[in-house]
């Protein structure tokens, strides 16, 4: 039987206005009734951070700027070289029953078949290895992370609640010689045959916009919560 799942095509957006979306897409799970995959891409080079990271410990460490807190834990990510992409699950969906760990698996098993399938090997990391620890690509890496040549590859951070299950996921540096659009596609067909999904594009509504707007106006684009910590 096919999975039916959402997907929302890449845009560049603003950091702020990026995270925001997760969030209300995290929010807006269970009414949305279906996994989605997103794509999307930095209208500026700009870099997030886990939710229970210390802003000024980040902040000592990158000249990139904005600093964005995400939904989501994990450590630091640059957005200068990267592509980007998030999976939220609905809290009835197989998914959401899931381990940390088994989620973490599975969705890297899926981005790495679909480098393969680019002729870009990667493994799964198959045990920690951190040498920078709270740095998610200055070195070392998270079990289940997407190595290549002794280097990772591929990370991502989730945030598991009542509301579903939200995983950003950044694939970083860009492969040489690979288009994104080629990446994309390699993901909904390794999708379709891994998971059965069927995908179909999402068109936000005007509540789902209007709540993206309020994230970013009283949460994102704020210091109070970018430096809460």
């Amino acid at each position: 039987m096919d999975d039916l799942w959402w997907t929302i095509p890449c845009e560049a957006g603003r950091p702020d206005e990026n995270m925001a979306r997760d969030e209300a897409l995290l929010e807006h799970a269970e009414r949305l009734g279906r996994p989605i995959l997103r794509f999307y891409a930095w209208s500026v080079p700009a870099a997030t951070f886990g939710c229970f990271q210390r802003y000024n410990e980040i902040a000592d460490t990158t000249p990139l700027r904005p600093l964005i807190r995400r939904p989501t834990a994990g450590g630091f990510v640059p957005h200068d070289n990267d592509w980007t992409y998030s999976v939220i699950i609905p809290p009835r969906h197989a998914w959401h029953a899931l381990r940390a760990t088994e989620s973490y698996c599975q969705v890297h098993r899926w981005v790495r078949d679909a480098l393969v399938r680019l002729k870009v090997p990667a493994d799964l990391a198959p045990a920690r290895d951190l040498q920078a620890a709270g740095r998610c690509f200055a070195g070392g890496w998270e079990l289940h992370d997407l190595v290549r040549d002794g280097r990772k590859i591929a990370g991502a951070a989730q945030r598991r609640n009542r509301l579903g299950l939200l995983i950003q996921g950044s694939v970083q540096p860009v492969p040489r010689g690979v288009a994104r659009a080629d990446w994309e596609q390699a993901m909904l067909a390794i999708g379709a045959e891994t998971f059965q999904a069927r995908f179909e594009p999402l068109i936000p509504d005007a509540s789902f916009t209007a709540r993206v707007d309020q994230l970013v106006a009283e949460k994102y684009a704020l210091p109070s919560h970018n430096e809460s910590r």
